[in-house]
């Protein structure tokens, strides 16, 4: 472990091997740092943080610091960040409330500078936030989502794995999966070949995935009725059961349809 003289560190905090803590970082007694981190200089590692491995805390992050949330009553709660993620210069990310006790961010992330994640937010593996990316309480977001720069998203919203979300978005409603979503309100903009196209996914699974949200978002059917044509008209597949899962259990209603011409 490769601690500096001018860092803080908590005698109590539970740091692994091979550990990097550059100077003026500050580290509180009730974290937990897996091996083979880099913690760099003005760095704030706040009680409640859970760190996996091979993890990478840039400059100025505020990691596990308190909710912004009035109900907040001093609970106990966590942070936790899987393996291989890096946080960028000036991000702020906040622990649970006894709503849910956690804040997740999961593996091989990354979160680029001056990302805010609010309290309660669960972010599953390999997802990208662009630069000053906002996410207030509760939100969740699948694997492989990315979202671009200076995009804000509403408490509760959840975003479906594989999505792209354009940037400078305002994301209030549902974003269902392997979609991208752009303009204002944010609307459906076609499927995210490119990004599925890398993670593997074959022509057919995407010429697939294009039908089914053709018949929601293009076709003008309200999306219960939808809903019921794709589950009628479509054989079964991992693909289709996942699409309308994730739009059955929408709480916040789906994002527009597509729509065309100017604002």
């Amino acid at each position: 472990m490769d601690v500096h003289k001018l860092s803080i560190v908590d005698p109590k905090a539970k740091i692994g091997k091979n550990v990097t803590i550059s100077p003026f970082a500050i580290i509180s007694g009730d974290v937990v740092i897996g091996d083979d981190c880099w913690i760099g200089p003005f760095a704030s590692i706040l009680d409640g943080t859970r760190m996996g491995n091979n993890c990478k805390i840039f400059q100025g992050a505020i990691v596990g610091s308190i909710p912004q949330d009035l109900k907040f009553e001093g609970e106990d709660t966590i942070l936790e960040i899987g393996d291989n993620t890096i946080i960028r210069e000036y991000c702020t990310l906040n622990r649970g409330t006894k709503a849910g006790y956690r804040t997740a961010i999961g593996k091989n992330c990354l979160l680029m500078a001056y990302v805010h994640v609010a309290h309660d937010c669960i972010i599953h593996d390999n997802v990208i936030l662009a630069n000053n990316v906002t996410l207030a309480g509760h939100i969740e977001i699948g694997d492989f989502a990315v979202l671009g720069g200076l995009t804000a998203v509403h408490q509760f919203v959840k975003i479906g794995e594989h999505s792209m979300i354009g940037g400078g978005s305002l994301v209030g409603k549902d974003v269902p999966p392997f979609v991208k979503a752009s303009r204002d309100p944010l609307s459906y903009a076609g499927v995210n070949t490119v990004g599925l196209g890398r993670r593997g996914f074959t022509s057919e699974q995407q010429q697939l995935i294009a039908d089914i949200y053709r018949v929601i978002f293009v076709k003008g059917s309200n999306i219960s009725q939808s809903v019921q044509n794709v589950a009628e008209q479509f054989p079964e597949s991992p693909i289709k059961n996942k699409i309308l899962e994730f739009i059955n259990n929408s709480e916040r209603g789906l994002m527009k349809g597509l729509r065309t011409g100017s604002k």
